[in-house]
């Protein structure tokens, strides 16, 4: 605004010097709302929000919310370690004999042993392709004339074809060690002298998929019947498009699902949270809040971030406090679990939550709410919070599912359960950057989480792809202890 400008409202006299600077206060104010959403957002990284550690730049970390550990580096007293073992039965063994003498040349043939040193090997065949080929006879009859004709074995469907066990090893490069179509193709041919085209193995993964169909029903149901499931999702390139990646998992079982939507219509589709009416252990995004069949119980690590944020950023110190609080509360748990107890004592819990309130009110005292001077307020809408003021009514209202594993000591402190079975998803996606097609994420998926489901309950997957293209029964899922 120009002195000229300013002079022309001033002669106007005193309320149109107050509206003018009402407004510039309105927009001063607006102006550094702004600043400090920016500058909140460039002092985000991974140790205080949910950002990834990739997206923290080049910078070192240098700063964990982690305490140090008391215990030495490397392996603990009475941890059994693993070496390279002596094999009592060797496949094969070779007599490198002592025929002449190193000194005079004297042959040796027909001296005695007076000893035999031995070292083992331990190393892979050579590796190649063996081509299997079934032949059945054709017989006629000569009584009745009737032609007879013997059976080739199950899945033996064409005249040429590939193996269960290179069809589960297509699958398990791809889907299990998240090998890039061409970098799979490229092994196949190195390793097994074998020339398979990209198509072959999406045929291949899609007969997988397929295949699988009744596993990921069972691991649903299974899910269904879990007393606590922990609930994720996080976001996938598909076509070029951002989707969303949930998953729903226990400690053995794991079920993820692929869809253009992250909230309620997502859920809904993956028919699970909308039956559940166990435990479900989320990050508190607002659609699971939607679902009231179930008990909700909110990530603490998640918390942890955010109030390292709102010291770093603030300066507030209840959010150090509230940390110290929550990490305290949970120590005090795992040594009550240690000593077979089942919760904490009464005094235990009355002093928690007494400290808890008395925390969030000092963060209420500071953070008043936001107000502009001359301001009028909106008619519609929410009015404006900063990030303490929404951390704190979260921890507010939502306390009984902030310290859910206070109370209830099946409930965990944090949500790292999903976290964990949904890393890989992000490692998929930094090797092959997205995904072509909806079809390929949603084979992609179900595979994948079968996988996961194995691992977790101690089985082969490379015994179990084999079984599966073997037409033989895969193994049963059962529901974890």
């Amino acid at each position: 605004m120009s002195r000229e400008e300013i002079r022309a409202v001033y002669a106007q006299g005193e309320t149109a010097v107050i509206e003018l600077v009402e407004s510039l206060l309105q927009r001063i104010q607006a102006l550094e709302s702004r600043l400090d959403a920016l500058e909140g957002k460039l002092s985000k990284d991974s140790k205080n929000s949910s950002k990834p550690p990739s997206g923290d730049g080049f910078g070192k970390r240098t700063q964990s919310l982690r305490g140090k550990s008391q215990k030495s580096s490397g392996g603990q007293d009475g941890h059994p370690g693993q070496t390279l073992e002596w094999c009592e039965q060797a496949d094969e063994m070779i007599r490198h004999r002592v025929e002449h003498c190193a000194g005079c040349g004297l042959s040796l043939l027909e001296v005695p042993l007076e000893q035999v040193l031995s070292r083992q090997v331990h190393d892979l065949p050579e590796i190649k392709i063996k081509v299997r080929e079934h032949q059945i006879e054709l017989k006629k009859c000569p009584d009745c004339g009737h032609d007879n004709a013997g059976e080739f074995p199950s899945g033996v469907n064409s005249v040429v074809q590939y193996g269960p066990r290179v069809k589960g090893l297509m699958v398990y490069l791809m889907h299990g060690q998240l090998l890039p179509s061409e970098r799979t193709v490229e092994l196949l041919r190195e390793l097994l002298g074998l020339e398979v085209s990209e198509g072959t193995l999406y045929n291949v993964g899609r007969q997988c998929y397929e295949a699988l169909e009744a596993v990921t029903q069972q691991i649903q149901q299974l899910l269904l019947a879990s007393p606590l499931i922990h609930f994720d999702e996080t976001g996938l390139r598909v076509n070029g498009k951002l989707w969303w990646l949930h998953v729903a998992c226990s400690a053995g079982l794991t079920h993820y699902f692929v869809h253009a939507k992250r909230g309620q219509a997502a859920m809904e589709a993956m028919e699970i949270l909308p039956s559940y009416g166990g435990k479900a252990v989320h990050d508190g995004w607002a659609s699971y809040a939607l679902y009231t069949a179930c008990a909700h119980f909110l990530c603490n690590a998640h918390h942890l971030r955010e109030l390292q944020f709102i010291l770093e950023r603030y300066q507030q110190f209840w959010a150090f406090q509230m940390s110290l609080l929550l990490v305290t509360i949970y120590l005090e748990v795992e040594t009550a679990k240690a000593n077979k107890q089942t919760a904490l004592s009464p005094e235990q819990l009355s002093a928690f939550e007494t400290r808890y309130q008395a925390i969030l009110e000092e963060g209420r005292q500071a953070n008043p709410p936001l107000t502009v001077p001359g301001a009028t307020p909106k008619p519609r809408g929410r009015p404006k919070k900063s990030p303490a003021q929404n951390l704190l009514g979260r921890l507010s209202t939502q306390k009984q599912s902030v310290l859910g594993f206070m109370y209830d000591f099946e409930v965990p402190f944090d949500n790292n359960q999903a976290e964990r079975d949904i890393r890989m998803m992000k490692l998929k996606q930094k090797i092959s950057g997205s995904f072509r097609s909806s079809e390929g994420a949603q084979v992609f998926c179900r595979i994948r989480g079968y996988f996961s489901t194995l691992r977790k309950q101690g089985h082969s997957v490379v015994e179990a792809l084999v079984a599966l293209f073997s037409g033989q029964s895969i193994p049963l899922l059962a529901q974890p202890e």
